[in-house]
């Protein structure tokens, strides 16, 4: 058997994976996990002056098991502070019958493109069908990707576009009609954006809420996105327990994610939550059940989706002869 391992830099990664795929590679892994088909994931996470670490692990079954393990540091002074970019990382991916390390990636492609897959997913199962306009807060790393990939799912006819620094979102909506022809459109008032929307994409480092219960028009579709710590909040608790709630993973968002702002407030229990996105995609639970309902999708990230997407990478990689082939191993075993 090969003891080589795939080294696959960002440029690779973004050579062999694209938005449609990772869409339905990560679609699989939900409908996988509802099925009681993977590895449970698991989270770890680190703070440290000025950002952190975490690290996310989940295994897939199928024809080849993969398993995978994400670190990623995000420190989001980055950009500003020293010009790199605020979420990097690698992903490991190993053969999950063998142990053997399949593959090391850089984590920054995978991490854009696996987030919005799994927006575009839930707002397949959970947003109304006849959706046609769209709101992104925060237009930084995640906003174009979010916007092709709900575009993917729903017939998007028009998308307001907010961010908190002066500009980006103009220079956003430039950049999304040149080079996608996707008409968006700069908003100075976010909460009369979302009023005016099916569905709702915040992707921002807030630590306080953006939006309140209020603010949430019937029948909207939320993916909550920011929160991926327990220090980050971008939904009003009350916005939480008055709306339908799916999150990505359960116990992880309790901990970390909307959820668990809510349920420390008092405003809401396990229970109150309808399902995790495997059980709606597998349909073992119900998503959306009427028209009206207001559904907030709690998104924190979880490595089924790394897992997904990493192993689409790799297996084309393989196919294509993409990387860097190593030994990490130099001794025989004896």
């Amino acid at each position: 058997m090969s003891t080589d391992t795939r080294l696959l830099t960002q440029r690779d990664v973004v050579r062999l994976l694209d938005l449609a795929s990772c869409i339905d590679a990560v679609e699989r892994a939900f409908r996988l996990h509802g099925e009681g088909r993977t590895v449970k994931p698991g989270v770890l996470g680190t703070h440290v002056d000025g950002g952190g670490f975490h690290v996310k692990t989940a295994g897939l079954a199928g024809d080849r098991a993969y398993y995978a393990a994400k670190v990623n540091a995000n420190f989001p002074d980055n950009p500003r502070a020293r010009g790199l970019p605020s979420i990097q990382g690698v992903v490991l991916l190993y053969d999950a019958s063998s142990g053997a390390p399949l593959a090391i990636m850089d984590s920054i492609e995978i991490t854009r493109l696996r987030t919005a897959a799994a927006s575009a997913v839930a707002a397949k199962h959970l947003s109304r069908p006849d959706s046609r306009v769209m709101t992104i807060i925060g237009c930084g790393a995640q906003a174009s990707s979010h916007v092709r990939a709900l575009a993917a799912v729903r017939r998007i006819e028009r998308v307001l576009a907010f961010d908190a620094a002066q500009g980006r979102a103009d220079s956003f909506a430039r950049t999304m009609r040149s080079t996608f022809g996707i008409d968006v459109t700069p908003v100075d008032d976010y909460r009369r954006a979302v009023r005016e929307s099916d569905i709702v994409v915040t992707c921002t480092p807030a630590r306080a809420p953006i939006l309140h219960s209020r603010d949430l028009p019937p029948g909207v579709f939320v993916a909550a996105v920011g929160a991926d710590s327990e220090d980050k909040q971008e939904l009003d608790v009350h916005a939480l327990a008055e709306s339908v709630v799916v999150a990505d993973i359960v116990e992880q968002c309790a901990a970390i994610g909307e959820l668990h702002h809510a349920l420390e407030a008092g405003v809401m229990t396990l229970m109150d939550v309808r399902a995790d996105l495997g059980a709606v995609v597998s349909r073992t639970r119900p998503g959306r059940t009427s028209p009206a309902e207001r559904v907030i999708f709690d998104s924190t990230g979880t490595a089924l989706q790394d897992v997904a997407a990493a192993a689409l990478a790799y297996e084309r990689a393989c196919d294509r002869g993409v990387g860097t082939r190593i030994t990490l191993a130099d001794q025989e075993v004896r």
